[in-house]
């Protein structure tokens, strides 16, 4: 158990190191490519610190010794992630803002709005669709093929819709500023290549980082008696998301809210439509009383942000977010009542 704890802390040292390695050589091709906090933030670093999240469900289904364990495993993590972005990272950003407001000198989180409503009307529409399909009859196979060849267009127009309003937002002032100087810089010249280079170090430490996590905590879950299903929706999206509410943390504290918001509603959207997609193909995709409640949840969470996006133009008070956070814990509470721990 000793070892499983140390490999745990170990591994965490590791995501936060390698999230503010992220952050500063995001923050700075951003800036060099002139693009908009939307932009850097919603695809650049959603996708860039979801490539853990994308690995553990693609490992579990390949290389999982019972089939049935694997996929439930993988349709799980698939699942699980995103309604841990719409609950715990929504609520963790409400947090940081409340925690740093007298730094960030406002009492609200204001993102760009139209930015975020489009995040959350994609998502809506992709996971809402790829939900929905689970609870279809697995012999229909030519339904849930093009259910995923939508989910896999339905995310290539977000990235053009994102990118091409790029330059409206950056004359409306929402362009990445460069931060004060990129870290690698201190040992070479900061020359752009060396930008993707402290980028690809960062990933692969946090990919690094999130493996040694769920490796310390699949060890645990044996002496805990913590239930396949419960492990693959709660724990692994947690050790998984890490990156992501890092990230979003330093951008509010910061006031970047723009960069902390889009990081993880662009990152919902990824995770909303690629890899349910990845699960239509690869598994029976069917849900159970545990991951139908998840979906709702999230459902629910993304519901109340994309209300309060439409309602208050995007002027979010950090209550209002720490509300996911109380989703996230009645779910937790669910799944810990109906699989006998508590």
């Amino acid at each position: 158990m000793r070892a499983e704890f140390l490999l745990l802390i170990v591994s965490l040292v590791v995501i936060v190191g390698a999230s503010e390695l992220f952050t500063n050589a995001i923050e700075t091709l951003g800036a060099r490519l002139n693009l908009s906090e939307g932009v850097t933030g919603s695809v650049f670093a959603a996708v860039g610190t979801a490539l853990p999240e994308t690995m553990v469900p693609l490992v579990a289904i390949f290389t999982g010794h019972e089939r049935a364990i694997s996929e439930e495993v993988g349709v799980g993590a698939i699942l699980g992630a995103p309604f841990m972005l719409s609950t715990l990272a929504m609520c963790l950003v409400g947090l940081a803002a409340w925690r740093y407001r007298k730094r960030r000198k406002s009492p609200v989180i204001s993102p760009e709005p139209r930015g975020l409503r489009r995040d959350m009307e994609f998502f809506l529409f992709a996971f809402g669709l790829a939900f929905l399909v689970a609870f279809t009859p697995q012999s229909f196979h030519v339904l849930r093929l093009f259910v995923a060849i939508i989910l896999v267009l339905s995310y290539g127009l977000y990235l053009f819709l994102t990118i091409r309003a790029s330059s409206d937002l950056v004359e409306d002032g929402h362009g990445t500023e460069e931060p004060k100087a990129l870290y690698i810089s201190r040992i070479f010249k900061g020359h752009i290549l060396f930008v993707f280079l402290q980028m690809f170090v960062a990933v692969l430490l946090i990919i690094l980082g999130a493996k040694g996590f769920v490796q310390g905590v699949e060890h645990l879950a044996g002496p805990l008696h913590i239930p396949i299903i419960a492990l693959s929706l709660l724990i692994v999206p947690i050790a998984t998301e890490l990156p992501e509410k890092i990230n979003s943390i330093l951008w509010t504290r910061r006031g970047k809210d723009t960069l902390a918001v889009g990081n993880v509603t662009g990152a919902m959207v990824f995770q909303g439509s690629l890899l349910p997609a990845i699960g239509i193909f690869l598994t029976p995709w069917h849900v159970n009383m545990t991951v139908m409640t998840s979906g709702i949840v999230t459902l629910a969470a993304a519901l109340w942000i994309y209300f309060l996006a439409r309602k208050r133009a995007a002027r979010l008070r950090p209550l209002y977010l720490m509300f996911n956070g109380l989703l996230y814990l009645t779910f937790v509470f669910i799944v810990l009542r109906s699989s006998g721990i508590i």
